[in-house]
């Protein structure tokens, strides 16, 4: 078996702070024994992990937190979501699986083969999708502890054209998109993310991507876990698809300073 980076990591915050900055899918990093598995030669995986990966939103999430009065946590997916997506449903409860893009990918962004036809993924599943969900459940359950409440900001980025896997790829493409939940996105945290990426030239609610990531454990049943997804669009910070990031990313650091610094109670 081959030897791996951490596959997740929790960096910690003020014991204060009740926020998690979560982020996903910010790593191109896949095990050996993992790149066995995908069908894609070098180059073909290095331009879906440009199309993928939610590049440079760690160092976003990292400078945010230096910025802020109170830090927050983050928790930091050390592998690409091509090993497995941690935020998709394990089951079938994912809408993503009608284009091969559950919980372990078998289809690319552009709706080709990424591994082989009837490709089991349940031993990724065990490997490495549970033992994340259970360690953010764990960091979840000690904001609730601590201070009586969590509140988990994810951390995403997506390109400013559609791509063919996006099932929702006709909608608005804002500068940011604010990711919400009806049970777990209270309007106060809402209103604190308008306000805080206000000058980023528009937001825009649950489009393209909706919806936002509470562990399952709490999902729908604990309205101490709040929840909300921002989507940057990649143009705003970076050069798309994988290039560097621009000036945008220290703006937009600042921004999510502001918002992580004391979402209203």
């Amino acid at each position: 078996m081959d030897q791996v980076p951490e596959p997740f990591r929790l960096f910690p915050g003020a014991d204060t702070s009740p926020v998690i900055l979560h982020v996903p899918h910010s790593s191109r990093v896949i095990p050996e024994s993992v790149r066995g598995g995908i069908v894609l030669d070098d180059e073909g995986l290095g331009r879906e992990l440009d199309h993928i990966t939610d590049s440079h939103t760690a160092e976003i999430a990292a400078a945010a937190a230096a910025g802020c009065a109170v830090r927050p946590w983050r928790f930091v997916n050390g592998l690409s979501r091509l090993v497995v997506d941690p935020e998709r449903f394990p089951d079938e409860r994912e809408e993503m699986l009608a284009v091969g893009m559950g919980a372990v990918y078998t289809r690319t962004t552009h709706r080709e083969r990424l591994r082989p036809d009837g490709f089991d993924g349940r031993p990724l599943i065990d490997r490495y999708f549970h033992p994340y969900a259970d360690a953010m459940t764990r960091a979840v359950q000690a904001r609730l502890d601590a201070v009586g409440r969590a509140v988990v900001i994810d951390v995403h980025s997506y390109p400013a054209r559609p791509l063919p896997y996006e099932l929702h790829g006709d909608g608005r493409r804002p500068p940011i998109c604010l990711g919400t939940d009806p049970f777990h996105t209270p309007a106060g945290l809402l209103a604190a993310a308008e306000e805080a990426f206000a000058g980023f030239g528009g937001t825009g609610l649950d489009t393209p991507f909706a919806g936002t990531y509470v562990p399952l454990e709490y999902y729908g049943k604990d309205s101490r876990v709040e929840a909300l997804m921002v989507e940057i669009r990649r143009d705003v910070y970076m050069s798309e698809p994988g290039g560097p990031a621009g000036p945008g990313l220290v703006a937009l650091a600042a921004a999510l300073a502001e918002l992580a610094g004391g979402p209203p109670p």
